[in-house]
């Protein structure tokens, strides 16, 4: 693993029909839209990184042999800094899993080929046809949480976890549904109930996210009384901060996010970087390609590396 220094997709050369280089162009069409019908691997290589000429190869050779099951995109860091900043890779060579929009697993460093071929079968075996129809079940459930029919997406998204105990999307769909029916105690109780072996996936990372702002937004403060004392003393940090975490409780997460990163840019080390890690917080709770997620991450990046 080694640390970063500072058009038209094609497949990878040497790669096969199912990977392609990818740029920032087209990451949306051939990594973000293509999953949502098969697991998309990216690999975020650079040429002159060693490892990356040992992995690369060995990713290539498994998704090939799952003949379409899965496909990969290869991102070279050098040329496509925004990306990788956005996908906050930090050393290469760095792996992600895309399901269905999101990242759902991911690696850094050099695997051996064995557990290569076993991240990729892990991947094949959540494309449409190979769960025995739970994914359209998910993408069901989820349709009733967006439609505001939350009791009737708890009870599907439990039902598929009875055949599947250990199916991640159903697990944090569980949990927002319960948030949704402001039932907090019974979302965290489930949690905390998940199998080790997914406690880290993205969707249940998320569901942390969103079960501890759900937390915040039981103590919220008047965003108007906020606004007035944050409009008197600019700076008064707490006051700006309750107002951010006011406007989110409000659904207003950008206004959120902007008085979160005026707060960093005033005093990032104010109460052990809390305005970081509440972004970090909100960012997590979204989806990563969110446009409030893509220009947060811009912007406090932008000040980090002033």
């Amino acid at each position: 693993m080694i640390e970063l220094g500072t058009g038209q997709t094609q497949p990878a050369a040497g790669g096969g029909e199912h990977v392609k280089d990818v740029s920032e162009a087209t990451f949306m069409q051939d990594v973000v839209e293509a999953s949502q019908e098969v697991p998309v691997i990216v690999d975020f290589w650079a040429p002159w990184c060693g490892p990356c000429k040992t992995l690369g190869p060995a990713l290539e050779e498994a998704v090939n042999a799952a003949d379409g099951a899965v496909k990969m995109a290869k991102v070279n860091v050098d040329e496509n800094q925004m990306i990788a900043g956005q996908m906050r890779v930090q050393s290469i060579p760095t792996v992600y899993a895309f399901f269905q929009g999101q990242p759902v697993d991911g690696f850094q460093g050099a695997l051996p080929p064995s557990e290569v071929k076993a991240f990729v079968q892990k991947l094949v075996e959540m494309s449409p046809g190979a769960d025995g129809g739970l994914a359209d079940a998910v993408a069901a459930a989820e349709e009733m949480l967006a439609e505001g029919a939350a009791s009737d997406a708890a009870q599907t998204f439990a039902a598929i976890l009875q055949e599947d105990p250990q199916n991640a999307p159903a697990y944090g769909g569980l949990v927002r549904a319960h948030l949704a029916l402001d039932e907090l105690d019974q979302a965290e109780a489930i949690l905390n109930g998940a199998p080790a072996e997914i406690s880290k996936a993205p969707e249940l990372e998320a569901a942390h996210a969103q079960l501890e702002l759900a937390r915040q937004a039981a103590d919220a403060g008047p965003v108007a009384e906020l606004t007035a004392k944050v409009e008197a003393d600019p700076d008064d940090h707490q006051a700006r901060f309750d107002l951010a975490q006011a406007l989110h409780a409000g659904g207003q997460v950008e206004e959120a996010v902007d008085q979160l990163l005026e707060l960093f840019r005033r005093d990032r080390e104010w109460n052990d970087a809390a305005a970081k890690q509440q972004l970090f917080t909100i960012f997590d709770a979204l989806k990563p390609q969110d446009p409030v997620v893509l220009n947060g991450r811009r912007k406090l990046s932008s000040m980090i590396f002033a």
